[in-house]
């Protein structure tokens, strides 16, 4: 592999990135146009999922791209949307290779792309960091494959795992850096979630206060089985200017928060007569969710777990131990034997502040 190729792929990368939260129900693409060593053009998905990476890219380098080399990280589209065939646009402009990081396994790509430019005559290389870009769109990936976004649950704990004291005092377990930290997780994803118990201790915002990234606004969703919210809550009166889904199992009632904006989705039960995971993580496939947040507490994160619908875990752990009478970061779990357990492999570590921040992925 080509060390010029792994450098520009991963400034596609990086510029990838930077569109996680904010490109749904789309991928989120970096491209770099290389003519004779020198960046001549580059681009991302924008705001919304449009224009793609590679028409803008080709924009800004203009007539230097033909003859250029493009780095993409997920396979140019060969389907008319919104905007034309990006492979298309790249032969039209003249590129003369073009290297992709991975497929796109939505079946109207999956491999066309690629095998309109070879048809063209353009060079192809596939798999440079392949990897590092499967892991970027693993919500796309997760919602094309499975019909569902991808889930990472977010705990706060302190050392010997607890969230709270046992009256539920939580605020602050973690310090400023990692609350930070916390805010730029809910930048990158499409939705939060939280359970009607958190709503109602909490009363929070869920909304994103990292400077210059204020206007990103993730879908807010609640569990409430019983519909507890109520329609003087943060959620419901701000839910004319942020988009909030509650997800019940009650037959009637919420008229007062559809009054305020509001959205209530009704879903099955689950064996303790709580919201069907499977099912509201079905429905926000459908409204476009490639990436959910949840934030808890112990009974939600308990459900995501008992469902096998936990994909990553990002745990903030808190220099201080609150004892057997706090309340535990998760809530009792269906495991007869140590086998049964839910298995994650650990995937990076980092402090912030006093606190360590440790993430997972779940195995297998």
């Amino acid at each position: 592999m080509k060390a010029e190729d792994l450098h520009h792929m991963r400034h596609a990368l990086a510029l990838a990135a930077r569109g996680l939260g904010d490109v749904a129900p789309n991928p989120a693409v970096g491209c770099v146009i290389v003519n004779d060593g020198v960046v001549v053009g580059r681009g991302r998905t924008a705001k919304g999922g449009r224009p793609h990476a590679e028409p803008q890219a080709l924009a800004m380098a203009g007539e230097a791209a033909r003859g250029a080399t493009a780095y993409v990280t997920l396979e140019p589209c060969s389907h008319h949307g919104h905007t034309p065939p990006c492979a298309k646009s790249l032969i039209d402009a003249g590129v003369g290779r073009v290297v992709v990081a991975t497929g796109d396994p939505d079946t109207r790509v999956n491999g066309e792309g690629i095998a309109w430019l070879r048809m063209a005559g353009v060079e192809v290389t596939t798999g440079v960091c392949e990897q590092e870009a499967i892991d970027l769109n693993a919500g796309f990936f997760m919602k094309v494959r499975h019909a569902r976004p991808l889930v990472t649950l977010k705990i706060a704990q302190s050392l010997d795992g607890k969230i709270a004291t046992a009256t539920g005092e939580s605020q602050w377990i973690t310090g400023e850096t990692a609350r930070a930290y916390g805010h730029l997780l809910r930048a990158r994803n499409d939705a939060i979630l939280i359970g009607a118990g958190t709503a109602e201790a909490d009363d929070p915002m869920l909304t994103c206060r990292l400077p210059g990234l204020e206007d990103r606004k993730p879908l807010r969703v609640v569990l409430d089985t019983r519909l507890r919210l109520t329609e003087w809550s943060k959620l419901a009166q701000t839910s004319g200017e942020i988009p909030t889904v509650v997800y019940t199992t009650a037959a009637e009632g919420g008229g007062a928060l559809e009054a305020c904006g509001v959205q209530i989705a009704r879903v099955a039960k689950d064996a303790a007569g709580r919201p069907q995971i499977d099912a509201v993580l079905a429905d926000l496939a459908e409204r476009g969710i490639t990436r959910l947040l949840v934030e808890g507490g112990a009974a939600v994160h308990a459900s995501f777990l008992n469902a096998g619908m936990a994909d990553r875990l990002a745990v903030f752990s808190a220099p201080m131990i609150l004892g057997g009478a706090g309340l535990s970061s998760v809530d009792t779990l269906v495991v007869l034997a140590l086998n049964e357990a839910p298995q994650f492999v650990m995937t990076a570590k980092r402090p912030l502040g006093a606190d360590l921040l440790v993430t997972y992925a779940r195995r297998g």
